[in-house]
């Protein structure tokens, strides 16, 4: 049985190791803050000047005034900071940045990535994506295994504008979590119910199998 978003993010929320500080994409990502462990401390940072973010408010404790990079409204901890883009951005640029985790729309079996933009197609625009690509050594990739046609967005080669080029290692989608090397995509869990044949027949790029792929747990 495919995964839902939230449990792509809950997924994801194991990678966490504790001290990081970490940007979370539009989309699937943002989710990831629900799902944080107890004994895990990490720091939230966005591209529009914040650090410090918690999980997303109660409908009673919405505060129109704090909101991330995508427009939603967050809370901020106890030990938050604010300050401008142009300071965020230098965290981003400086490395400081432990974990990047981003939506995407296609990614290559060569570790590319297209994010940001679908040709005819009004888009928010890259934010702060493509920094965040060059910048970051650790950069988890939150997606859909294929379009809505049932199309494969794991491919050979991406037909969309690139976000980066070869900077993705790791990729968790409704169906799996992959690894990429110099071969392509490695198969190294399998969502529960997901047979690893199913896996292979969405998945377009070369993919690797090695030996019994596990289940998921969550």
């Amino acid at each position: 049985m495919a995964l839902t978003k939230e449990q792509i993010a809950q997924r994801i929320a194991l990678e966490i190791k504790d001290g990081y500080y970490i940007n979370l994409g539009i989309g699937i990502p943002t989710l990831i803050a629900n799902y944080i462990p107890d004994d895990v401390h990490v720091t939230l940072h966005s591209e529009n000047g914040l650090l410090g973010m918690g999980p997303f408010p109660s409908d009673e404790n919405v505060d129109a005034d704090l909101i991330n990079a995508g427009k939603q409204t967050v809370t901020v901890l106890p030990d938050g900071a604010f300050f401008d883009s142009s300071m965020s951005f230098a965290m981003i640029r400086g490395g400081h940045i432990d974990l990047t985790v981003l939506g995407a729309f296609e990614v290559s079996e060569a570790g590319d990535i297209a994010s940001w933009k679908i040709p005819g197609k009004m888009i928010k625009g890259m934010g702060g994506a493509m920094d965040l690509v060059a910048a970051a050594d650790n950069i988890i990739v939150a997606m859909q295994h294929t379009n809505r046609a049932g199309e494969s967005k794991l491919l050979k080669k991406c037909t969309l504008p690139l976000t980066g080029a070869n900077c993705i290692k790791k990729i968790v989608t409704d169906l799996a979590l992959l690894e990429l090397d110099e071969r392509g995509f490695v198969l190294k869990e399998r969502a529960p119910g997901v047979s690893v044949d199913h896996i292979q027949k969405s998945t377009e790029g070369n993919l690797i199998i090695e030996g019994e792929i596990p289940e998921m747990k969550l």
